[in-house]
């Protein structure tokens, strides 16, 4: 419903109901929280420096962040000062009480212009070692939905208390591990948050960034996309998409990788360095036992109803990496699958979803047949059950750290889902409106990019709306997400249709990527857009030889190279992360008016260009 412009007393009515829908900002969730009784006896968190260190505490009804402070410094013999304790978008300070048990904080420093070379301090003295008396996997958060995840991790304890230790994968950017049972199967793939791309204690020799400072997407900050993985699992109802059972944990072993011992001082020997425990927070996936992934096989083969349901998924968690290495295929020797198919798909890999902006998607089943077959009744029936406002209640629950920006980006895009699907689009006419087209050297905005940018410049105009209003409520955080430059909300190229179709000469950015060839990959560990793709225009000089389809480690020319310069430029046509709670709710009026319009005067355009064909370009009237 259209607000009306000319009463402010009926413009509060649809916005108050939007609020109701999609949630307040966290700022006004923080207040109503406040107002609730503190939680009764101790809560245990897990405190994360920005360079990896991770210390599990139990915090009492009186304590702050002052006091969390003062026992990192004890325990990892560190410095304090200057520093700010995080939980997601909030800035702790004086009340903790709405801080759930099994929550991560993160510890920053305060300066944005901080040193991206700062010895990191790890926690493997045996002094902390005394002090954390963490479990070897400890769940952070528990909910029913983990059951399996509870299961695998019990199996991995048991094997490692047994001696069967992990395995590290030495294929893709990132540190990542097979964990296995006591009779040595795979169970779970095991990617450290300190060992991303560009991280404090990556292996494979891309460092230069500390925990929260933007990664190799913009929009998708360093340490941040294990949370990411787990959001995909939980939003996969019913397993509709087959997504991997997911959950964040707290993990400790000896095999993880640290590249700066406690105090910046010498490493030790390989021999001693085995001996040291390294707890770290870390996604934990089920591993998947498969045959291939899509990139090794023909994917006409590929049951239309398994392609349309990982299309689904991709389009309400707006996926920046679903290429075809990362969904496995398992074949059905002598049976069939949950489709009548003797092949099965799982989607992998879904740190690069969400971001804190809007960024061009990467959807290789676009080009694949069965993305242009309508919708069923049945998975009509699923998108039309679709609640983004339960969704996103559900991630503030199940994730609490998980940033503001990033649940707007899940609202937008589950209604933009339900809107197309209602009109009758079909999976590929879905995911092109969504995705980016390149003229020539330059990146035109996408359609639902356009839309917004239209809505956003409604907001803008809107009267109730201040000076004051349209800077946020939120902009005392240590730093954006843009802070080290190169991405602007400027369009560069305003030359775009809006209501024409994607041509068929499209290419996503995505599509000229040097990928890893890794013989000896199994599928399973390295199919991250930080793990198997680099975007075109990247110096090849600066990336592991391995990425670029050669055996070996990471080359020392990426090992000397700075992030910044290992990093394309990105660009943000419009931003979903500096609204109001106000602000968001009256652009979701109007985004969503503007989204009808487009759908009708796209379905014109579509009739025309048929009567077009039908008349041949020599009929003149």
């Amino acid at each position: 419903m259209s607000p009306n412009l000319d009463s402010a007393i009926k413009i509060q009515v649809p916005a108050l109901l939007l609020r109701r829908l999609f949630g307040a900002s966290r700022r006004d969730e923080a207040k109503q929280l406040q107002r609730t009784p503190a939680p009764v006896g101790r809560r245990r968190v897990f405190v994360q420096t920005e360079t990896g260190c991770v210390l599990g505490m139990d915090l009492d009804r009186g304590d702050n962040a002052h006091t969390v402070k003062r026992r990192l410094q004890l325990a990892l013999n560190m410095p304090t000062g200057g520093t700010s304790l995080t939980f997601g978008d909030r800035l702790l300070e004086n009340d903790l009480s709405f801080i759930r048990p099994d929550s991560p904080l993160l510890l920053t420093r305060n300066s944005i212009n901080r040193s991206c070379s700062t010895p990191c301090l790890c926690p493997v003295s045996k002094d902390f070692e005394h002090k954390d008396c963490s479990g070897l996997v400890e769940m952070l958060g528990c909910s029913s939905s983990c059951a399996r995840v509870k299961r695998l991790v019990d199996d991995v304890v048991t094997a490692i208390r047994s001696g069967v230790d992990p395995v590290p994968i030495s294929s893709g950017l990132g540190g990542s591990y097979y964990f296995r049972n006591v009779l040595g199967d795979r169970v779970a793939i095991v990617k450290p948050t300190d060992e991303e791309p560009f991280a404090p204690n990556n292996p494979k020799g891309f460092v230069g960034r500390a925990l929260g400072q933007p990664g190799l997407k913009r929009s998708v900050r360093v340490g941040e996309t294990g949370f990411r993985e787990v959001a995909a699992f939980l939003l996969d109802h019913d397993n509709f998409a087959n997504v991997p059972a997911t959950a964040l944990v707290k993990i400790t072993h000896s095999i993880f990788n640290i590249n700066c011992p406690v105090n910046g001082g010498n490493l030790a020997p390989a021999h001693d360095q085995q001996q040291q425990v390294n707890s770290k927070i870390a996604s934990f996936q089920q591993f998947i036992a498969h045959d291939f992934d899509a990139s090794d096989h023909g994917t006409s083969s590929f049951p239309v109803a398994a392609v349309h349901r990982i299309g689904i998924l991709d389009i309400r968690i707006f996926n920046t990496d679903r290429h075809a290495g990362n969904v496995l295929v398992r074949k059905l020797n002598g049976g069939t699958g949950r489709f009548g198919c003797q092949t099965e798909l799982f989607p992998i890999d879904h740190g690069m979803c969400l971001p804190e902006n809007l960024e061009d998607p990467y959807f290789e089943w676009i080009h694949w047949a069965q993305a242009s077959i309508p919708f069923s009744e049945e998975e009509l029936e699923y998108i039309r059950n679709l609640d983004p406002r339960k969704d996103v209640q559900m991630l503030r629950r199940e994730l609490p750290m998980i940033r503001e920006a990033c649940l707007h980006v899940l609202a937008l895009c589950t209604i933009f889902l339900k809107e197309a699907a209602a009109f009758g689009l079909c999976l590929a006419e879905i995911g092109e409106m969504m995705t980016r087209e390149f003229r020539g050297m330059e990146e035109e905005p996408s359609q639902l990019e356009v839309m917004c940018m239209e809505a956003r410049k409604r907001v803008a105009e809107w009267e109730p709306f201040s000076a004051t209003a349209e800077h946020g409520e939120d902009t005392d955080f240590q730093f954006s997400v843009d802070m080290l430059g190169e991405y602007s909300d400027v369009v560069r190229s305003p030359r775009f249709n809006g209501s024409g179709s994607k041509v068929s000469s499209f290419r996503s950015p995505l599509s000229k990527l040097v990928e890893s060839v890794d013989e000896g990959s199994d599928g399973h560990e390295d199919q991250n857009e930080s793990d198997r793709v680099l975007y075109a225009g990247w110096n090849t000089s600066s990336v592991p030889s391995k990425a670029m389809g050669h055996s070996g480690n990471a080359s020392k020319s990426a090992m000397n190279r700075s992030a910044d310069e290992q990093l394309p430029s990105s660009m943000c046509f419009v931003r979903l992360s500096d609204m109001s709670a106000d602000e968001w709710d009256v652009f979701l009026e109007k985004f969503q008016e503007l989204l009808k319009e487009a759908l009708h005067e796209s379905a014109r355009a579509a009739v025309g260009q048929r009567m077009k064909q039908r008349l041949g370009t020599s009929c003149k009237f």
